[in-house]
């Protein structure tokens, strides 16, 4: 399946250090990965439709909704560094 030398391969693209004896058993774990999906490569999945988990899930998140605030100086009296009727932030982009 894969060899010792494509093991190293990718370990020098990936600038990973490995001994002789992890190479050896990277080998080996990762052949026995490949015959595994080799097998699953040989199921009929004709009928099968593409999902990205096996069981059901879903994100259970509350929808955004707007809820203005009527007391607009309060929030301004809690800023650490408030700027007239905005919000003084840390700059976090440079102008390159």
């Amino acid at each position: 399946m894969i060899d010792k030398e494509q093991v190293h391969k990718v370990a020098t693209l990936a600038r990973l250090q490995m001994t002789e004896a992890e190479e050896e058993q990277i080998t080996t774990q990762m052949s026995s990965i490949l015959e595994y999906f080799e097998q699953l490569s040989e199921l009929n999945t004709d009928n099968v439709p593409p999902t990205t988990r096996a069981i059901d899930m879903s994100n259970v998140t509350r929808p955004d909704e707007l809820h203005p605030y009527p007391n607009r100086e309060a929030i301004l009296k809690e800023a650490p560094d408030p700027d007239g009727d905005f919000f003084r932030v840390p700059k976090i982009l440079s102008e390159e």
